[in-house]
Parts: structure tokens; sequence; C-alpha cells
């Protein structure tokens, strides 16, 4: 890991966007959180900007969480084709996303296009997951927990295929991340017991985004983000103890990586 973190750029560049852009799209009225957690854990990983983009239903919930954070909307509450619109148009401003975070119940059509028609690295969470389960993804990293990897495994009977199949790349989040890239299979033992914390795979995801805008190809992107976040985790737990939340191993990200 030593070896990654130092292949990543040493100071921001010297105009905003230099270090990277991050778009996110995700959130839900039972689940609005999740996109500014992903979204903030990419910028305290190292991209400059985070960009979110949430329903207009739960917009002015999103836009109050951090003033670090970039909001904007699509019309109405689901994630539809409509709001495809206004994903791919933020992808032309970005340099990776983060799809699913807190998306629920999604077209799973709209899913679909979003990867088929986005030219970028796409981190896949949590809802948008089951959509994609034979779509191409070739250029997407997978996040699933425990859950979500028994639909994998139901649909291809393993993540080593799975990978194969679609093309993916896999970190499975659980006590043991497991990480799967062309039928290969390694695994990351950092972290802590306390961090089933509500959260904590969306912040995997926005850190592995904001990695893959700074250079790293995915499965390196895979392999340090799943070790940050545990370093990260372990950190927060020996300061906080079994009260920690997801913002606290948010904030232990640069020392991480520093």
């Amino acid at each position: 890991m030593s070896q990654l973190l130092q292949s990543l750029p040493n100071a921001r560049g010297g105009t905003v966007g230099d270090s990277g852009r991050v778009g996110v799209i995700g959130g839900s009225v039972g689940f609005p959180g999740q996109p500014s957690l992903t979204a903030l854990a990419a910028l305290r990983a190292g991209s400059d900007v985070s960009k979110a983009l949430v329903s207009e239903e739960i917009y002015s919930v999103v836009a109050s969480h951090s003033p670090d954070l970039v909001v904007d909307r699509y019309a109405g509450e689901q994630y539809d084709d409509e709001a495809v619109e206004s994903a791919l148009e933020l992808a032309d401003w970005v340099e990776s996303l983060v799809l699913g975070p807190g998306l629920v119940d999604a077209d799973p059509d709209a899913v679909r296009r979003t990867v088929d028609e986005t030219d970028l690295p796409v981190v896949v969470d949590a809802d948008a997951i089951d959509p994609l389960l034979n779509a191409d993804l070739s250029d997407a990293v997978v996040t699933p927990d425990d859950n979500e990897v028994g639909r994998i495994e139901e649909e291809h009977e393993s993540l080593e295929a799975f990978t194969s199949a679609t093309g993916a790349v896999v970190v499975a989040k659980s006590d043991v991340d497991v990480i799967v890239a062309d039928g290969e299979r390694t695994t990351n033992d950092t972290g802590s017991p306390v961090m089933t914390v509500v959260g904590t795979g969306d912040t995997m995801a926005g850190v592995i985004a904001a990695l893959l805008v700074q250079g790293l190809d995915r499965r390196d992107a895979a392999e340090l983000g799943a070790w940050i976040v545990g370093q990260a985790g372990e950190l927060a737990t020996v300061e906080r103890g079994n009260g920690i939340v997801t913002t606290d191993i948010i904030e232990k990200i640069p020392q991480t990586v520093q």
C-alpha cells in the first residue's frame, strides 16, 4: 500500500479541479445522508470537487449538510429516464461517478442507461447494483455489502465469475474486505469491529472514486480504498471507541493518507 500511496499527487493542483472532480448520484427521502457521506469522503481522499445530484425532494436537506459540497437536483422524487439527462450533464463535468448510495426505488432502466452512456469510471453501490448484474461493467467498481454479494452470487455463482462475465472490479465490504478483479481474489484486513455503523460503505465508494480521478486504475483504487477506509476506522476507534460514527472515519482519511 505504501507504493500506491506514493503514487498519489503530493499537493492539490493550481486551479480548482486539477485534482479531480467526483460526481455522486444518490439519496432518497428515507436515506438523504448517504450521498453527502460519499461526497465528503471523496473530498477527504483528495478530490478537489464533489458534486451530488439528488432529487428535488431532498435537495434542501442534502445541500444543508456541508458548505464543502456542491449539490444539484433533478425533478421529481424518483431517479428515472428524465433524471438521467441531468446525470449525463454531470458526467460531462466530472472525471468519475458514484451511482447508488441511498438511491432507493430508482428506475432500473435509468440506472442501466446511466452506466451505458457514461464514458467514465463509475463506482456502483447499494441499490444501483441489482439492475446492473448482467451489464458491461468494464469501467466500474462495484461495492456490495453482504446482502448484495448474495444477490450477485445467486446470479453468477461467485464474485470471481461476476467479474469475469461483466468486467467489473468488486470490493465486497465485510469484516475482512474482499477485492476481486479479473477473476482473482485478494483481501484487506484493516478495520475495526465497530465499523458496522451505517455509512461506511458510502464512505468506501467516495474514497475509491477520488482515487480513480487521481490516476489509479480500478484494481489499485479498490485495494487502496479498502485499506484507507479500514485504517481510518482504526484511528477513529482509538479516539472514539464504540461510539464512532461515519463522519469520524471520514475525518481520519487525510491522516491515514498522509
